[in-house]
């Protein structure tokens, strides 16, 4: 799928997923561009899943969440479709310590279209759609306090005719933001004796609207931004597999991608006096068009050196080009396999990686255009977003102790230049792209599972560091002093976290061949993100400390009951 302009909510409807599944580690070559990992989802179908179901799902918070879903064959062509419609009070995290969120209602819509037709017995078509439409409520922090610029002079002082009582709740601000996703694959696949090939034609089209409060946000930060991004991609994408013999599986592939950018904002603002204090209102329009382009080619051996030992080499070549930045870079990947015992895997793997910044991602403005306004930035310096380029090595193993039981450990390190990250700076609620000179990311996790009967249960803990030295592009972003500090300390990524958890457990009682009950619970933990911390001498430190833990618990049971032929109710309770 090309890429979406990232908001907060899901881009997909979970209701199509028949079964899902995260590939992480070492990436083999045919993976390129985004490398983090490969979430790799099969879809419900009407041949897998024919009939349908309708829920009603609804509890705390005001949700209401109904949905369908509906599958079937007609000869050669299966079909599966699903929608669903979620309302609640809590669509954005509550930023209080209260247990009932203010301004945080939210709205959304979304299905799924899938269609498969059987053209001979080695070939077919199939095409895939999704739409998503969602509305948010920014949530608020009431009793803030009123905004001052650098002198300690409210932003209120120099709005009497917008503000005439003078002050403004900040329980009372109204942001709001509005996301659309819509995409369409078309894929011809065809089996030939040892070959195995697919092409695939896609489009998609992402939105983001941030509305500001405009007394609101004047009040408190000194500017308003009314903030739309557009993305627009269209691409092929071409893979191919050839089993030479029983020793060799070659393949080879490659996409192109297109993608166009409109990142358009209306910022009401203060000018500033020459003492930096706010005098009149000024409305600044700034519009950029933005564009990229993405083509790859892979070619890669899946050599069985032996019964038990795999080894799979190969190389991408990778060509970026936008209108900010154009770079290329041939990749070499290996992997080894290796199976010593029975119920032991063992691998090894080192990945040349190169990760271009999301177009959409990046900021369009002009740092010019606010020189003198409450919206000025600090840096003026705006090097454009670069390319990562990263060596990434890989190292586990996995083991199966008793029937059911299985473990496993995965360490990894990786070296990059241009290290990439992203945060949200400002009122509007898009990230921002931007780059370090270095970065470097290590971890180690533990894995396990254990299935037994009706009873299964997984636990999984990582520890992870990740860090990067020197600010080299966006630097707007930032203040100089937290720029003069980068550029000599390495400091943790905006999205590092010590420790990360996850456990879960499931039984299921089955009373009779038609009725059957399952209690399930499940847990995350987080040692917290990154967040600032206050040096000795009273700098600044950025993300040099983090929020406090966190962890979430959830338990639920279901039963299920026979009705009829092929007729079930099911009730849930979480």
């Amino acid at each position: 799928l090309p890429e979406v302009i990232a908001g907060f909510g899901l881009v997909l409807d979970l209701l199509f997923i028949q079964s899902i599944k995260l590939i992480t580690g070492s990436l083999p070559a045919q993976y390129g561009f985004r490398t983090a990992g490969v979430v790799d989802i099969q879809t419900k179908s009407g041949a897998l899943n024919p009939g349908g179901e309708v829920s009603l799902y609804g509890g705390s918070y005001d949700t209401f969440n109904p949905s369908f879903e509906y599958g079937g064959r007609d000869g050669k062509f299966n079909y599966f479709v699903d929608g669903s419609y979620n309302h609640n009070s809590i669509g954005i995290e509550n930023p209080t310590g209260s247990s009932t969120p203010i301004h945080d209602y939210t709205e959304q819509w979304k299905t799924f279209l899938y269609g498969s037709y059987i053209i001979d017995d080695t070939s077919r078509t199939t095409t895939m759609a999704s739409a998503s439409y969602t509305q948010y409520e920014v949530p608020n922090t009431p009793g803030l306090p009123a905004g001052t610029d650098a002198n300690g002079v409210t932003w209120a002082s120099a709005m009497p005719a917008l503000l005439p009582s003078g002050s403004f709740h900040s329980s009372a601000l109204n942001e709001r933001q509005k996301e659309q996703n819509y995409y369409g694959v078309v894929t011809y696949q065809k089996s030939a004796g040892d070959l195995d090939f697919q092409l695939s034609a896609f489009l998609r089209r992402s939105e983001v609207a941030f509305s500001p409060d405009v007394i609101g946000d004047l009040y408190f930060n000194g500017v308003a931004s009314e903030v739309n991004r557009a993305l627009d991609s269209a691409g092929l994408q071409a893979d191919g597999s050839y089993h030479l013999g029983e020793k060799h599986t070659l393949r080879a592939g490659g996409s192109l991608l297109v993608t166009g950018v409109s990142s358009d904002s209306t910022t009401r603002a203060f000018n500033l006096d020459a003492a930096g204090d706010p005098t009149t209102l000024t409305n600044i329009v700034d519009n950029h068009p933005l564009y990229g382009l993405f083509a790859g080619a892979y070619l890669q051996d899946e050599w069985k050196l032996a019964s038990r030992l795999t080894l799979n080499y190969g190389a991408r070549f990778d060509v970026y080009s936008s209108s900010f930045d154009a770079e290329n870079q041939i990749s070499p990947r290996i992997n080894l396999v290796y199976q010593p015992f029975e119920g032991t895997t063992m691998h090894a793997g080192y990945a040349r990686y190169f990760t271009p910044p999301p177009v959409e991602n990046v900021g369009g403005g002009t740092i010019a255009k606010f020189l003198h306004t409450s919206n000025q930035s600090a840096t003026q310096q705006d090097d454009p977003v670069k390319a990562e380029r990263a060596n990434y090595y890989d190292v586990g193993i996995s083991q199966i102790l008793a029937p059911g039981l299985q473990v496993g450990v995965d360490g990894y390190y990786k070296t990059s230049q241009n290290q990439l990250d992203d945060g949200l700076f400002g009122q509007t609620l898009i990230l921002s792209a931007f780059n370090y000179a270095r970065g470097e990311v290590h971890g180690v996790e533990f894995t396990a599972s254990y299935t037994t009967g009706g009873f299964s249960t997984y636990a999984n803990i990582a520890n992870s560091v990740a860090k990067g030295e020197t600010w080299n592009s966006a630097q707007f972003l930032f203040a100089p002093s937290d720029i003069a500090y980068v550029k000599n300390h390495w400091i943790y990524l905006d999205h590092d976290q010590d420790i990360s958890g996850s456990f879960g457990a499931s039984y299921l009682f089955k009373e009779s061949h038609q009725n059957c009950t399952r209690v399930y619970v499940d847990a995350l933990y987080g040692t917290g993100l990154r967040q600032d911390a206050t040096a000795p001498d009273g700098s600044n430190i950025p993300n040099g400390g983090t929020v406090p833990a966190y962890y979430t618990i959830n338990p639920g049971v279901e039963q299920t009951f026979k009705l009829a032929h092929n007729q079930f109710l099911k009730v849930r309770l979480d």
